[in-house]
């Protein structure tokens, strides 16, 4: 999404115009599509209105369950296990996930892939398993080579994995006091 500035460098959160993020909102309010669905879910997340953001995502869940493709499932699934992952439940996050991404790759959607270890990821991240965290994001990184990504979305993924290793080094410090 073009609102996207950049992200967090301990957490990993997208950066975004919040100003421009609400206007969009605005506009796609209107809209009862299955992709203005998801956005809404994802405007919702960023601006932190959890609560709407949580009952759009269940929404959009029922809706693919009911009449999307198997792919749109995973998409709203993703979207919502990333809303769960910003109120704190993170070991529901995580299954959720879980179960995606063993979805799309036994299906070899590697796009979808990719898309759900990059949060699976923040969601380890969070959580305190950096680990988790680093394997997930070196997998994603794989995966978007393998899809020919730009150099941009490589860097962008690299400097997940840099944080994962770098709060792990963080955590490891702390221990040995």
């Amino acid at each position: 999404m073009g609102f996207i500035q950049g992200y967090d460098a301990d957490t990993l959160q997208e950066i975004v115009d919040r100003s421009a993020v609400y206007e969009r909102l605005i506009e796609v309010r209107r809209q009862r599509s299955f992709p203005a669905q998801l956005e809404q879910v994802w405007l919702l997340k960023v601006l932190g209105e959890l609560d709407e953001a949580l009952q759009v995502a269940e929404h959009a869940v029922r809706l693919a369950r009911m009449s999307g493709t198997r792919k749109d499932l995973l998409h709203a699934r993703i979207l919502h296990a990333t809303v769960n992952q910003m109120r704190g439940a993170f070991t529901r996050a995580e299954a959720e996930l879980t179960a995606c991404i063993e979805e799309a790759e036994g299906q070899r959607w590697a796009r979808i892939g990719a898309l759900a270890h990059t949060h699976r990821g923040k969601v380890r991240l969070d959580a305190g398993d950096y680990d988790g965290a680093r394997a997930d994001f070196k997998r994603e990184l794989f995966l978007r080579q393998e899809l020919g990504a730009d150099d941009d979305e490589l860097e962008t993924t690299l400097t997940f994995v840099e944080t994962a290793e770098r709060r792990r080094s963080q955590s490891r410090g702390l221990f040995a006091s």
